[in-house]
């Protein structure tokens, strides 16, 4: 089975174009969109979801209100605001709470848990019988369980979080996985791991030698987690100083891992020169060119009829596609 994953060093550069094209030309390929983050191949493939598995990892705090004793030491605490307070009568402000009771008897009058209890006795005493109250922000929480471990009641929960969703979908040109991260969620290089091993899983039971890998831009978590493994790679770039300067970044990725890799400059007409250079220094480099493709606006055209270059057009740039494809498909 081979794995050939579609990367690029920046955002924008055209590969999901490229990556949804070669599904077409392949035809008998398993598709893995891995760009979790923010994933659009679904937009050119258009899938037909056959299998929807929520996606957990990591954990969230959360704060069990019937327990809670409005202490504010969770408030205290929390280095990365993720503990709101919210009123319903004034208690305590931040500067007020000094540190969680430990039972020690040392500035009893300053300990958190004591200095509510007392101003709760003394708002129930006057009538005001409002307390203010608290709740975790879960785009702001880092889950690193400090609110948990310093409640005196035990009133806050550290549960397993739910970061997003993966899919198994049919289209046009065959299985497809893909997924779909909550926003401001960690953990992308462990769904893009599990797309990966579920498009392999898919795979071998279709009896499908060939798995086409769309992955993340960039040199981080996901595109390490994209590649690994992997049998070839091909990096899109455009002939830009900061499409050259990021291709030389991803190529050490793919180095590292010992990833036979190929380069395509996508616009190349907007800067012969660049181009030049850029392919002369990724030969320098070790990698190889499989070769360019034009701009032109069938491309957008393509997108907004959600249909791939090569089932739009059969010249031009779609050409270029096919080149580029049957260079890489010799891998």
């Amino acid at each position: 089975m081979k794995e050939l994953v579609v990367i690029s060093g920046k955002g924008g550069t055209g590969k999901t174009s490229l990556t949804a094209a070669f599904a077409v030309l392949a035809g008998h390929a398993v598709v893995a969109d891995c760009d979790v983050d923010a994933a659009d191949l679904h937009l050119v493939l258009t899938p037909q979801i056959r299998q929807r598995v929520e996606f957990r990892s990591g954990r969230e705090a959360a704060i069990r209100q019937s327990v809670c004793i409005r202490c504010g030491v969770c408030h205290t605490y929390c280095r990365f605001d993720a503990v709101r307070q919210y009123d319903g009568g004034a208690l305590a402000s931040n500067a007020d709470i000094q540190a969680a009771c430990r039972d020690c008897h040392f500035c009893r009058r300053s300990c958190t848990v004591h200095a509510q209890l007392a101003l709760r006795e003394m708002q129930e005493a006057s009538g005001n019988t409002a307390l203010s109250a608290f709740m975790i922000d879960p785009l702001a929480c880092e889950s690193c369980g400090v609110c948990a471990r310093f409640c005196p009641v035990e009133a806050i929960d550290f549960v397993e979080r739910t970061c997003g969703e993966w899919f198994i979908s049919e289209t046009r040109c065959g299985p497809m996985v893909h997924a779909r991260l909550v926003a401001a969620a960690e953990n992308s290089g462990k769904l893009v791991s599990l797309v990966r091993e579920q498009a392999r899983d898919v795979a071998r039971k279709t009896g499908r030698e060939l798995i086409l890998i769309d992955g993340a831009p960039g040199i981080g978590c996901p595109v390490i987690a994209s590649l690994t493994g992997a049998t070839a790679a091909l990096i899109v770039t455009e002939p830009t100083v900061s499409g050259r300067h990021d291709l030389e970044r991803v190529a050490e990725v793919t180095g590292h891992f010992g990833i036979p890799t190929w380069v395509c400059v996508n616009k190349w007409d907007l800067n012969p020169d660049l181009t030049a250079q850029i392919e002369a220094a990724a030969r320098e480099q070790g990698l190889r060119v499989a070769g360019r493709v034009r701009y032109d606006r069938a491309v957008t055209a393509a997108q907004v009829a959600q249909r791939t270059i090569v089932e739009h057009a059969t010249d031009g740039v779609a050409q270029d596609v096919r080149a580029v494809w049957n260079a890489c498909k010799l891998i």
